[in-house]
């Protein structure tokens, strides 16, 4: 016979509850796991892709470390200060930045 397992809860796993809170006030939310650690992202806007570009300039890790904590709702905080981590979740911030399609049509 074989048990039931349940997979552990991931540190830093918010409640359906607050997820729902936190979409409620600032629409879309995206979770990112790591290792066993996950967090809470909301989408960026122009305010927070600015502050990144400007606090970023030329550097990538800067320009992360801007999204991450100007987006960061909740989670594992162990995400933002080991490098391991922090490179893992980083991988993953370019995809909270959807540019839709437009077009330019000289008339």
């Amino acid at each position: 016979m074989t048990k039931d397992k349940k997979k552990p809860a991931a540190s830093g796993q918010a409640t359906a509850e607050q997820i729902a809170k936190w979409k409620q006030k600032h629409g879309e939310i995206f979770e990112i796991g790591t290792a066993g650690k996950v967090c809470y992202l909301k989408k960026p806007g122009r305010k927070e892709l600015s502050f990144a570009s400007i606090t970023g300039g030329e550097d990538p890790y800067k320009w992360n470390e801007a999204i991450l904590e100007s987006c960061w709702l909740g989670g594992d905080e162990e995400i933002k200060k080991d490098d391991e981590l922090f490179l893992a979740a980083s991988s993953k911030l370019t995809e909270l930045v959807k540019i839709q399609e437009s077009y330019i049509k000289k008339l």
